[in-house]
C-alpha cells in the first residue's frame, strides 16, 4: 500500500473527549472516527488491525472444533420473553417496533437466538456436542459510553455457544474454550490473566474473565503471588476464619446509648470513641421486593454482587427509607440485628466479634457490648464483602496483590439456564428426553485492539506487536524527489510485495521528520529509511519501533531480514 493512496488522516491534537490513551491514539493515528455517542467508524488502518484479531480468533476457534455461523442482529421480542430476559435485561437493551407493531431488539448478545436455532435442528445425542460461533455486531445502550471503543454502544464481538449432552461434556467444552482463549490472547501479544468472575446478566454459575493487565484498566482484580489464583474484585473470595468459642465471662452487659443524629460509621466511631472494626454495620437491602439485613464489620465494604448471588435474587438494591423504617422501626442509620424482624445474613467478618456496637433499631440510639448468640442469632454466615489488601489467597493462603485490568474475553458455564426455559432438548441413547447443557464464550474484538494499545505505547505513539500490526514494515524515503532515493525505495517496495511482506510505502512529498513522526504514531514495528548517505554503501537503515534498535542492512538482504524478523515474532506467539 502506498501512503499517498491510503485514507490515513493522522492528527496532532488530542480530542477533548478522549480520556484514555487508546482512545487518544486511535483518533490521532487515523484508526477511528466518532459518528455519535458510543458509535465509531473504523478507517482503513484501524480495520486492518480488527481483521488481524478476527483472523487469530477464527484460527483458534476452528482449531478447538467450533464452527462459524452468522446470526441476525435484530431479534424478535418473543425469544427474549421466552427466556425471561425481556423485562430483566434493563435499559441497555434497545427495543424497537416494525411497521406491523411487532417488538424487536438490537442484539446485545445471542443466547436466545442460538438456543432457538439449535433446538429446531438438534434432536438426538448423536448430534452433540456442538459449538457454534460468530463474529458479529452487537448493540448495548450504555448509559455512559466512554473510553472510545472500549465501552461503546455498537461493537464487534466474537460469541460462541456450546451444547452438550451432560456435565462432563460441558466441562470438556469449557476447557477447550479456556485453552483457545489463552492461545488467542497470547498470539495477540498481550499480557493477560484469566480470572474467576461473576456471570452477571448472562447467567450461569461459573465463569472466567480474561483481563489484559493495564494501569488504565477500569476493572480491579486480585491475584496470588504463590499460586495461579486470580479473580476480579466482584468475585474475589474471602475465606471463613472459622467459629471460635466465646465464653460468657468475656461478654459485657449490653447497653443502650444515646447517639443523637449519629448515623455513619465515622460519626458513631468518633462519638463513642470506638474503632470502626468494633462496630457492626446493618445494611437493609431490597431483594426482589423483600427486605434483608446484611451484617458486616464497620471497616469493611459489602460486595453487592456476592449478596445478590447468595440470596439468589434477580434484583438487589439498598432499601429506601420506607422499607428501612418498616423493617427496623427506625430511620436510616440506626439499624441493628437485635430484635430485628427481617431475614438476617452476616459476613464472616463478624463471626468472632465480641462486645461490639450496632444500631438499636431506635432513632438516635445505638447498642454497646452486643454479642452473637447471647443477644441475637445468625443462622447464615457467608463471604459478603469486598476483598482487601491484608486478606490472604483463598486457595493457598499466600499474599494477594491488586492490579487493574481490561476485560477482553469472558467464558461462562451456562448450564441449563436457557435450554431448560426454551426447551432445547434431545433424545439420549435410551430414547429419553434430556435438556442440553450450554456454555457461552465472548471476545470483544475492538476492546482487544484498544487493550493492546493500552499496553503498547510510548510518548510518540502506538507500538504494535507484530501479530496485530496493520503493516509489518514502513518504507520511508528521506527525499522522494531525489531520483536515486525514490528508485531504490520503489525497487525495495516491489520486491517486498512480491515476497508477500505486509508493507506500506511512504511516498508522500513531506519532510523526513514528518514521516518519521507519523511512522512512530501509527506504530509500524519496522521502519526502513532510504537515504543518500547509506545508498552510497548500498545499504538502508532498519529501525525496530519497540526497542529503537537501528542497524544498516544491505539492500539485497533487506527483504529477507524483514521476513526473518516478522516470522520470528509470529512464531514466538504461536
Amino acid at each position: 500500500m502506498r501512503y499517498s493512496q491510503m485514507h490515513l488522516p493522522t492528527v496532532r491534537e488530542i480530542p477533548s473527549d478522549a480520556e484514555v490513551i487508546s482512545h487518544q491514539l486511535m483518533i490521532k493515528a487515523g484508526m477511528i472516527r466518532k459518528l455519535t455517542s458510543g458509535i465509531y467508524s473504523y478507517l482503513p488502518m484501524g480495520y486492518r488491525v480488527i481483521r488481524k484479531v478476527e483472523q487469530i480468533v477464527r484460527e483458534e476457534m476452528n482449531k478447538a472444533g467450533a464452527q462459524e455461523v452468522y446470526m441476525p442482529m435484530v431479534q424478535p421480542a418473543e425469544l427474549w420473553q421466552e427466556s425471561g430476559r425481556w423485562e430483566h435485561y434493563g435499559k441497555e437493551l434497545l427495543r424497537l417496533r416494525d411497521r406491523h407493531e411487532r417488538e424487536y431488539c438490537l442484539g446485545p448478545t445471542h443466547e436466545e437466538v442460538i438456543t432457538d436455532l439449535v433446538r429446531n435442528d438438534v434432536k438426538t445425542y448423536r448430534q452433540l456436542p456442538l459449538n457454534l460461533y460468530q463474529i458479529q455486531t452487537k448493540f448495548r445502550d450504555e448509559v455512559r459510553p466512554r473510553f472510545g471503543v472500549m465501552r461503546c454502544r455498537e461493537f464487534s464481538m466474537k460469541d460462541a455457544y456450546s451444547f452438550d449432552a451432560d456435565e462432563a461434556g460441558a466441562q470438556k467444552s469449557y476447557e477447550k474454550m479456556f485453552t483457545a482463549y489463552n492461545n488467542i490472547f497470547r498470539r495477540c501479544g498481550l499480557r493477560f490473566r484469566p480470572v474467576e468472575a461473576d456471570s452477571g446478566s448472562i447467567g450461569g454459575k461459573y465463569s472466567h474473565e480474561f483481563m489484559v493487565m493495564a494501569e488504565t484498566g477500569e476493572d480491579a482484580m486480585v491475584f496470588c503471588e504463590k499460586c495461579s489464583y486470580a479473580a476480579n474484585l466482584e468475585k474475589a473470595e474471602v475465606v471463613s476464619p472459622g467459629k471460635k468459642e466465646i465464653t460468657a465471662k468475656s461478654m459485657l452487659p449490653m447497653e443502650e446509648v444515646h447517639t443523637p443524629n449519629m448515623r455513619t460509621i465515622e460519626e458513631v466511631s468518633a462519638f463513642l470513641n470506638v474503632k470502626p472494626e468494633n462496630i457492626v454495620k446493618t445494611l437493609i437491602f431490597n431483594a426482589d421486593g423483600k427486605p434483608c439485613a446484611v451484617l458486616i464489620r464497620g471497616d469493611h465494604e459489602v460486595n453487592e454482587v456476592k449478596v445478590k448471588n447468595h440470596l439468589e435474587a434477580d434484583e438487589l438494591e439498598l432499601a429506601d427509607d420506607e422499607m428501612i423504617a418498616k423493617a427496623t422501626g427506625a430511620p436510616r442509620g440506626f439499624a441493628g440485628a437485635v430484635n430485628i424482624k427481617v431475614r438476617v445474613i452476616a459476613d464472616y467478618s463478624i463471626m468472632n466479634m465480641t462486645n461490639f456496637v450496632t444500631g438499636a433499631n431506635k432513632e438516635d440510639y445505638h447498642l454497646k457490648n452486643v454479642n452473637l448468640d447471647r443477644d441475637f442469632e445468625v443462622k447464615v454466615f457467608a463471604d459478603l464483602r469486598i476483598v482487601e489488601k491484608n486478606d490472604n489467597c483463598p486457595r493457598c493462603g499466600g499474599k494477594i496483590n491488586f492490579a487493574r485490568g481490561i476485560e477482553v474475553g469472558h467464558v461462562f458455564k451456562l448450564g441449563t439456564k436457557y435450554s431448560k426455559t426454551m426447551k432445547a432438548v434431545y433424545l439420549d441413547k435410551d430414547g429419553q428426553e434430556k435438556t442440553m447443557i450450554m456454555g457461552c464464550y465472548g471476545i470483544g474484538i475492538g476492546r482487544t485492539v484498544a487493550a493492546c494499545i493500552e499496553q503498547n505505547y510510548d510518548e510518540y505513539g502506538i507500538i504494535w506487536p507484530v501479530p496485530l500490526a496493520p503493516f509489518h514494515v514502513i518504507i520511508t524515503p528521506v527525499n522522494i524527489n531525489d531520483k536515486n532515493i525514490s528508485d531504490a525505495a520503489e525497487k525495495i517496495y516491489r520486491q517486498m510485495l512480491a515476497e508477500k511482506v505486509e508493507v506500506i510505502f511512504d511516498d508522500r512529498d513531506e519532510r523526513a521528520g514528518v514521516k518519521f513522526n507519523d511512522a512512530d504514531l501509527i506504530g509500524i514495528p519496522l521502519r526502513m529509511v532510504v537515504g543518500q548517505k547509506n545508498l552510497v554503501q548500498n545499504k538502508v537503515e532498519l529501525k525496530v519501533r519497540k526497542t529503537a534498535e537501528n542497524k544498516l542492512i544491505d539492500i539485497d538482504k533487506i527483504t529477507d531480514e524483514v521476513k526473518k524478523y516478522v516470522s520470528h515474532a509470529l512464531n514466538e506467539k504461536n
